[in-house]
């Protein structure tokens, strides 16, 4: 199984829709700021400076992540999703390590998430990867009760 990471194109647009969808709406209620970005990812994350990862097998798009650009030095580790078939195998992480790697290089000093507590497996890979989890604040997504950070 060699997984290859690829940036976005607009060719692959609905699998970042429809890989994220399919998380959110088996755990939670579709909010309004999820629909924004899945449905314009092009206007919400690629044009402000952010990118957009796919994990692709053979001929298939199996997961995805966003790196969004808060400012120059902050960015948002975001719509992280991997199809059910192919959980467990290692795709978040890669997906995961790329985008840090990425952020880094983009001149990253503080790299954020939210995510819910109930998301477990979400929440392992996020430590995994060197995520500390700090006080939640303020976030545009009711379910968010979880918060985690690295400082490069």
């Amino acid at each position: 199984m060699e997984i290859e990471i690829i940036d976005y194109e607009p060719r692959y647009k609905e699998d970042f829709k429809r890989l994220n969808m399919e998380w959110i709406s088996k755990y939670f209620e579709i909010e309004p700021f999820d629909l924004r970005q899945l449905n314009h990812p092009e206007e919400y994350i690629i044009s402000n400076g952010g990118r957009i990862y796919f994990a692709k097998l053979e001929n298939e798009i199996v997961g995805t992540v966003a790196l969004k650009k808060v400012t120059d030095t902050v960015f948002e580790l975001s719509k992280m999703g991997v199809s059910p078939n192919y959980q467990g195998k290692g795709i978040g992480k890669k997906l995961g390590q790329q985008l840090i790697e990425d952020a880094r290089d983009l001149g990253c000093k503080l790299l954020f998430l939210e995510s819910n507590q109930k998301l477990i497996p979400a929440i392992n890979l996020y430590r995994k990867l060197g995520f500390i989890e700090v006080p939640i604040g303020n976030s545009p997504y009711s379910r968010a009760d979880f918060r985690a950070e690295i400082s490069f």
